[in-house]
């Protein structure tokens, strides 16, 4: 759950650079009109890098606590809170 939730966030990532290295520019000339640089630059590499592995913690921290509570208890019980 973790790996995929982790991916997830990985994509959005990758998603986001594509739409300001490719889409914009596109949507830009078909405007007939230039975009700045400032525009096309959201984020670079190593930020792209900061918020994946960002989206691993939270996905990390959001996950001990629910996969604790399930090993502590008894088997019928936490699949009765399913």
């Amino acid at each position: 759950m973790t790996l995929t939730l982790w991916l997830t966030t990985s994509c959005i990532s990758l998603a986001i650079r594509a739409r300001s290295n490719y889409v914009l520019p596109v949507m830009g000339h078909a405007a007939q009109t230039g975009l700045p640089p400032s525009v096309l630059n959201v984020y670079h590499p190593a930020e792209l890098v900061l918020l994946a592995l960002a989206g691993l913690a939270i996905t990390v921290a959001g996950a001990l606590g629910p996969a604790g509570w399930a090993a502590k208890t008894r088997t019928a019980t936490a699949l009765r809170a399913e």
